[in-house]
């Protein structure tokens, strides 16, 4: 009976050491590294695009449709989206 306990504590014991906590350090150190690319990525992407003034420059007409459909607040979820994808795909073991 002894011998059973010990073997399913075995086993239980190399399941935690084998995949759980393998996988722990892992996707902590993954987090960091992704953590630690965000803002090299951001610092890459230009910033002196004038939307506001590009917005600005539409007519009344369309600006109506513009509020209508919520396109400003559309473009700012594409943007994130397209980053959040890109950030995603570049972890080797997801993406």
């Amino acid at each position: 009976m002894f011998g059973i306990l010990v073997s399913a504590f075995n086993v239980a014991l190399g399941f935690v050491l084998r995949t759980v906590v393998v996988k722990f350090i892992l996707f902590f150190g993954l987090y960091f590294v992704v953590q630690a690319f965000v803002p090299v990525l951001a610092s890459l992407l230009p910033k002196s695009v004038d939307i506001a003034g590009l917005f600005s420059s539409l007519p009344d007409s369309v600006w109506f449709f513009v509020n209508m459909f919520m396109v400003t607040e559309g473009i700012k979820l594409m943007f994130s989206a397209l980053l959040t994808r890109f950030i995603i795909r570049r972890i080797p073991l997801i993406g």
